[in-house]
């Protein structure tokens, strides 16, 4: 009795031609994670190993003093989840949940007005008028420009005998505590972001055809129900993927109002600016939890938006990998 070796796989097509990458599925599968390993890599060494190495500092607190022996000390002792029980119930718990309450304000605040504007800046741009690209550049200027330099831009806006307070005639100190500088903050965030949900959104309009809008003209839709009905839920996956890339910036707001407004001002502090001054301060574990909590908080809005809004950062990668397993199943 003879053993027998199986033929090699052959094509789909050719039965005689050996199978090659394109038409494998687990050659293709291999030649994708081997060209792929470069990027893994790159990401493994900048997200995971300062994310773990982040969360392994939170851990620990320094320790200053003179022990029984009468010997300075200074390193750094484990103390367990004592940093993030500092964070919600100890001494630090009101300054936390303040930060926690700007951070939130000021993205679900700039985030409403960012839509807004920004759709409204897409369909100006879309529309064919005269000088639409002068418009579009006049309008994505804003974004272009450095955070660091918008916020000292706005700071002399907002001064005291600023342009201001002088279109206001009033004499408002928009630049130091209280509620007219979170006003500040949402101005001037607004101003330089929201071009780039209008960008975005106008990516989304232009692949609309306008034979939707003919057939809705004809059957006597008015212009209203043309976007309620037309526009919206075709620019629908373009705006949730603006909306999610701002959501998140917005969470991680630091510069903006660390420049503008100042550090260790109450009505504007955020998580990103509480860890920085811990870190400043050199207490690396409690701003190592601080990091911490604030990645938590991102990761979470990140899942909401993708799974509870549609917002499918990846487009029809999930229906291609289904149609994909059905012709598998099909061809078995």
């Amino acid at each position: 009795m003879t053993a027998t070796t199986a033929p090699p796989p052959t094509a789909a097509g050719d039965p005689k031609k050996p199978a090659s990458a394109k038409t494998d599925p687990q050659k293709h599968g291999r030649l994708a994670a081997l060209l792929l390993a470069p990027t893994f890599l790159v990401l493994a060494i900048v997200i995971a190993y300062p994310l773990i190495a982040a969360l392994r500092e939170s851990l620990y607190r320094r320790v200053e003093g003179v022990d029984e022996d009468g010997f300075v000390i200074d390193d750094e002792r484990f103390v367990g989840i004592d940093n993030y029980t500092a964070i919600f119930a100890g001494e630090s718990a009101e300054r936390f949940w303040n930060a926690f309450f700007n951070t939130t304000f000021f993205t679900v605040t700039t985030l409403i007005l960012e839509i807004v504007i920004g759709i409204s800046m897409a369909l100006v741009m879309h529309h064919a008028l005269r000088g639409k690209g002068l418009v579009r550049a006049s309008i994505l200027v804003p974004w272009a420009i450095p955070t660091a330099v918008s916020a000292i831009m706005w700071q002399f806006i907002f001064t005291a005998d600023g342009v201001a307070n002088e279109v206001l005639n009033s004499q408002i100190l928009w630049t130091t505590e209280g509620f007219h500088a979170k006003i500040a903050v949402i101005i001037a965030d607004v101003w330089k972001t929201a071009p780039f949900v209008g960008l975005l959104v106008l990516a989304g309009l232009q692949i609309i055809p306008n034979d939707v809008y003919e057939a809705a003209r004809v059957d006597g839709a008015s212009a209203w129900k043309q976007f309620w009905q037309i526009t919206l839920p075709l620019v629908k996956p373009a705006l949730m993927v603006a909306v999610l890339f701002r959501g998140l910036d917005a969470l991680r707001m630091f510069d903006l109002p660390f420049v503008m407004i100042g550090q260790r001002k109450q009505s504007v502090e955020t998580l990103s600016m509480l860890a920085q001054e811990e870190a400043q301060q050199l207490r690396f574990g409690p701003a190592a939890a601080y990091a911490v909590v604030l990645f938590v908080y991102v990761a979470v809005t990140a899942f909401a938006f993708v799974k509870l809004l549609g917002a499918d950062v990846i487009g029809e990668a999930r229906t291609r990998a289904k149609e994909t397993k059905q012709r598998k199943v099909v061809a078995a």
